[in-house]
């Protein structure tokens, strides 16, 4: 997610992951999805009886075009993944996670990467090979994004990337007159890597874009941009390379094409999308990411009706695109402002999010999944102690399973408006979004869900 907030917590924290070594654990209570969780007291009364009227699924639209079996949910390994603890936990988080193949995506440096091309010419393969060889024995479907420069295409010296380096320079775009040596690289990972055949170019708009303010620097990442596709596409022809991984920052107010309940877009974002999109040499995908918080850490109209940006950003994306797949690299949805919610809670906003992902036709949408050597990591997708998943995890695996990119939506009703409800012709999932009990009457049958439940059931 890309902000003007450069101290803000969780830019921080994003950050401190770039380094390969591990960082203190994440303080939250593990929870399992469906399980009761405190009485959140922010929440509204439960009106599972006091209306007649029935909420139904958003209107199923064609999705766009993906390969067969196109798995549409993944994640994104950060600083610390199964590959950096023991040979046995690597061997047990692949075996968990083969059972359900997903999408796995790794940066060339930062993020658990270190510096790939030390100078110029010379390279660094250990850590990017101990990443690529972790996802391919849970037979993952591999996505590498082209992010970030080795210190010398960016001012700095030539040699391994430095403690400072990391915290101060890692976002730092390479200068422009080393686009042609980032592209170089980009193509020797394409090169290198053959069994993946995606590719992410950049982040966010690093480097280039630093007062949200103001426009970015959008001429020059599509100059970056425009070279890495023409490199990446000589050294492997059969790759597919997607744009512009920019974060769709929204606010409460302003001056945008695109605005809802939820706020209303940086028009700098779209002005950046816009110019990408009429000046890039090519696009197998458009890549972004965001959340459905306002910059001001607010969650409007409450933390679920907000999920609706991304249903929003995705179909003007789909309008603007045509035929491209649309992938969101990162979403969030929890304020960073210091603000926790009950485990339980959590997961039920991130699982109606993934619901909206799916309604709006989003072809893949890739979880930022937290980084813990030890203890607790509830938002972990495996336990940091055991290697066995974790709730986040499950719920992943959960859509992976029923609802890919090819998977034939079907409306169905809750008598709930609190019950959310996604459905194919063989399971559906259901999300209570009320901090209290509930019940209801979903695709005929009478169900009764606890606080922020969520319930899976065959049809």
């Amino acid at each position: 997610m890309a902000s003007s907030r450069g101290g803000s917590i969780w830019r921080r924290l994003r950050r401190a992951t770039a380094l390969a070594a591990g960082i203190s654990a994440l303080t939250l209570a593990v929870a399992s999805c469906g399980t009761a969780a405190p009485a959140d007291p922010a929440a509204s009364p439960s009106q599972d009886t006091a209306t007649a009227e029935e909420s139904t699924t958003a209107d199923v639209s064609k999705p766009p075009a993906v390969e067969p079996g196109w798995p549409r949910w993944g994640f994104t390994h950060t600083g610390v993944s199964a590959n950096n603890i023991t040979q046995q936990f690597e061997q047990t988080v692949a075996a968990s996670l083969a059972e359900t193949p997903m999408l796995q995506n790794q940066h060339i440096m930062g993020f658990g990467a270190l510096n790939p091309e030390p100078r110029p010419g010379e390279y660094f393969w250990e850590d990017l090979d101990s990443r690529l060889n972790l996802m391919k024995q849970s037979g993952a479907t591999g996505v590498i994004t082209l992010c970030c420069a080795p210190d010398w295409m960016k001012g700095g010296p030539e040699g391994p990337t430095e403690e400072s380096a990391w915290k101060e320079h890692l976002e730092d775009a390479p200068y422009p007159q080393f686009y042609d040596e980032f592209a170089k690289l980009s193509a020797a990972v394409a090169t290198r890597y053959k069994d993946v055949k995606y590719f992410m170019v950049w982040n966010e708009f690093k480097g280039f874009w630093k007062d949200h303010s103001k426009p970015a620097d959008y001429k020059g990442y599509t100059q970056l941009y425009n070279k890495v596709y023409d490199a990446v596409k000589a050294a492997r022809p059969d790759a597919m390379v997607g744009g512009p991984y920019l974060g769709f920052d929204s606010n409460k107010s302003g001056d945008s094409e695109l605005s809802g309940d939820w706020g209303v877009v940086n028009q700098n974002v779209l002005d950046a999308f816009n110019y990408w999109f009429e000046h890039k040499k090519g696009a197998d995908f458009v890549v972004v990411d965001g959340a459905s918080v306002t910059d001001a850490h607010e969650l409007l109209p409450d933390e679920f009706g907000a999920l609706k940006k991304f249903g929003a950003v995705t179909k003007w994306l789909r309008e603007k695109a045509g035929d491209l797949p649309v992938w969101w690299s990162e979403w969030y949805f929890v304020p960073e402002d210091g603000t926790t919610w009950p485990e339980t809670k959590r997961l039920a906003v991130q699982a109606a999010s993934m619901i909206e992902f799916a309604q709006s036709g989003a072809a893949t949408a890739l979880y930022w999944n937290p980084q813990a050597k030890e203890g607790a990591c509830a938002a972990c997708m495996w336990d940091p102690r055991t290697g066995v998943p974790m709730a986040t995890g499950k719920l992943v695996s959960g859509f992976t399973k029923w609802f890919p990119a090819g998977a034939e939506l079907e409306q169905v009703t809750s008598s709930n408006p609190r019950v959310r409800v996604l459905a194919q012709p063989e399971q559906l999932v259901m999300v209570n979004t009320s901090g209290s009990a509930v019940t209801a009457t979903v695709d005929g049958k009478d169900v009764s869900l606890k606080p922020y439940e969520i319930k899976w059931s065959g049809r």
